[in-house]
């Protein structure tokens, strides 16, 4: 515990210019201590400039302070001395030992660059006390004295070139170092130790920026994980259900087969049975006929063939009869036309599962390379194996417009955003330039000043829909749900950054954040749009007996998107439905056996 208390006292006592104890204390006006020695020579630097600093706080003086030894400093020095000398240990491994102890050497406290020796608290105290000796320097003591000794002048370094960026001799002045930079190696520190701070402080905030982030991505890492465990025992508590529910239809239907087809037997066996009672009673009739015609006796004959033709008339069974085939091709019938409905659901319905994109620990996606292997159609295309087990289907880039419309979307539009101008079918599907005359009621998302409407539905992943459009001008469009709806010019569509935008009309031209595209191909009234969402690919086509590329924009989405539609004075404009004629290639391979 003394050794600690001891340690402690040595630090308050040091010299914030050498860091070593105090020599010859002296206190400066804003109350800090310095070696005389030490504050005389930065200060001497100072003298140029008529303004003096202290080192440690920077407080100027005008003009230069008169500096007087500080005599209580100096007795507690004493005082710590002899505390030290009495606690004197001897070296041990790593210390450095005085030289001029004999017998057991103790551990050195300083070094003098002078002498060349390291010095313990006892065989120090000539250089504190013999004036000649006073002059020396004196530093913590080191084993590399050598190093702090000038190689070619034999003489201590304590002068700092700045040219050069080298510790140097008063003689490497006048010679190699002779109108260099050089500056005392204690004022060097001073500044250098500032820097350090300054460095540290750096240091220190992106220190404490990554601890930040590491923090930051872990809760991350512990959400998506979260976040994953979820969405895995949601899909197989859903899918549990819909096996269930699947199930629990299999078994109503069979249950209503069997019940069909027990109604039908009970019938049946009823018929069955009345029909075996008049066989056996028309082969009894008919014996007693063959027995009637062997009689000889003629008025015998003639007295029983009347009584059977009175009794004889035939039962007339036409009018019971048993299905022949019974209604169960209408129930096959209806689960395959279900079996059909449900697959185009499964295809629809999860290709709007937006593909997943990575963090912000990853670069940037607009500095991503598109992957050899396109990831994002992973949830794009799905089909029912013969086991009715949901499997993905390959999906490579579209060239045929039976690839294309794999990906068919049968979009609606939104009443909700259409404009006053506009009049939309009752399908929702058609939508035509009328003028004024009629207003919708209020609605948020209504477009108040621009003749425009977006679709109901929201596209994610790959999307294609057609469109046929007549008149002078019209837009066909893709826009994030964000758009301004409130205003006029920048709330058409490609006159800002969240839409792109198909102009038909003549000349006809592609328009993004204001920036038009003219296109030298004339338009066809029939127009397809495919959108790849995860590859950034927008592309317009134009559809008669062939399908030819109009454009395509290569971008990065950063929101799902929606068809946008601009209609002019006397035009019109309808999202198409494929034939089914069209469609039967899309549902080839999804087909049960």
């Amino acid at each position: 515990m003394a050794e600690a208390s001891i340690s402690v006292d040595q630090d308050q006592f040091c010299c914030p210019v050498c860091l070593d104890l105090l020599k010859n204390p002296v206190t400066v006006p804003c109350g800090h201590s310095f070696c005389m020695d030490c504050i005389k020579g930065c200060w001497d630097q100072e003298d140029q400039s008529g303004v003096y600093s202290c080192p440690q706080c920077r407080e100027t003086f005008t003009p230069r302070p008169v500096l007087r030894r500080s005599y209580f400093i100096a007795e507690m020095l004493e005082k710590l001395k002899k505390i030290e000398l009495q606690a004197a240990s001897p070296a041990g491994p790593g210390d450095v030992e005085c030289d001029f102890c004999t017998g057991r050497k103790l551990r050195a406290v300083k070094s003098c660059l002078t002498c060349l020796a390291s010095f313990c608290e006892a065989h120090l105290k000539p250089h504190q006390e013999v004036p000649a000796l006073k002059n020396h320097k004196l530093v913590k003591a080191s084993k590399q004295l050598q190093e702090k000794i000038c190689s070619q002048h034999d003489k201590p370094i304590e002068i700092y070139c700045r040219t050069d960026h080298s510790c140097i001799c008063y003689l490497c002045t006048m010679h190699e170092h002779k109108g260099h930079d050089t500056v005392a190696a204690v004022a060097e520190t001073i500044q250098k130790q500032n820097e350090l701070k300054e460095i540290q402080k750096k240091l220190q905030q992106r220190l404490q920026e990554k601890e930040k982030r590491l923090q930051n991505l872990k809760k991350e890492v512990n959400t998506l994980k979260c976040s994953a465990q979820a969405a895995v025992e949601d899909s197989e508590r859903i899918f549990t259900e819909l096996i269930h529910s699947i199930e629990k239809k299999r078994s109503e239907v069979t249950k209503l087969i069997r019940a069909q087809e027990k109604t039908e037997l009970r019938e049946a066996e009823e018929l069955l049975e009345k029909l075996e009672q008049q066989i056996s009673d028309l082969k009894r009739k008919n014996a007693e006929l063959n027995q009637l015609s062997q009689t000889e006796d003629h008025i015998s004959f003639l007295q029983s063939f009347q009584t059977f033709c009175i009794s004889s008339e035939p039962e007339d069974s036409s009018s019971v009869s048993v299905h022949q085939q019974l209604s169960f091709d209408a129930v096959r019938k209806s689960l395959s036309d279900l079996k059909e409905r449900l697959e185009q659901f499964c295809i629809r319905e999860f290709s709007k599962i937006p593909p997943l994109e990575k963090r912000s620990t990853r670069p940037h996606h607009s500095d991503r390379k598109r992957p050899d292997a396109d990831t994002s159609t992973l949830f794009t295309d799905w089909s029912l194996n013969h086991a009715g087990v949901l499997q993905t289907v390959s999906a490579s880039e579209p060239r045929t417009r039976s690839d294309f419309l794999q990906y068919f979307w049968r979009l609606t539009l939104d009443p909700n955003t259409v404009n006053d101008y506009l009049s939309l079918s009752e399908s929702n599907r058609e939508v035509r330039f009328r003028g004024l005359g009629f207003q919708y009621s209020e609605h948020p998302e209504r477009f108040d000043s621009s003749p425009q409407v977006l679709s109901k539905e929201s596209v994610c992943g790959r999307a294609y829909w057609e469109v046929e459009w007549s008149g002078p001008c019209v837009s066909i469009s893709v826009s994030y749900k964000g758009i301004s709806r409130k205003g006029g010019y920048e709330c058409l569509f490609g006159r800002n950054d969240q839409s792109w935008s198909l102009r038909c009309s003549s000349p006809s031209s592609l328009r993004h954040k204001n920036i038009g595209t003219k296109l030298p191909t004339s338009l066809s009234s029939r127009i397809g749009v495919y959108v790849d969402h995860s590859a950034g690919t927008l592309s317009f086509y134009n559809i008669s007996h062939t399908m030819t590329l109009i454009h395509t924009v290569q971008t990065t989405f950063t929101q799902p998107l929606h068809a946008g539609l601009w209609v002019d004075v006397r035009s019109s404009v309808k999202l198409c439905d494929i034939k089914e004629k069209l469609r039967e290639k899309q549902f080839r391979n999804f087909q049960l056996n």
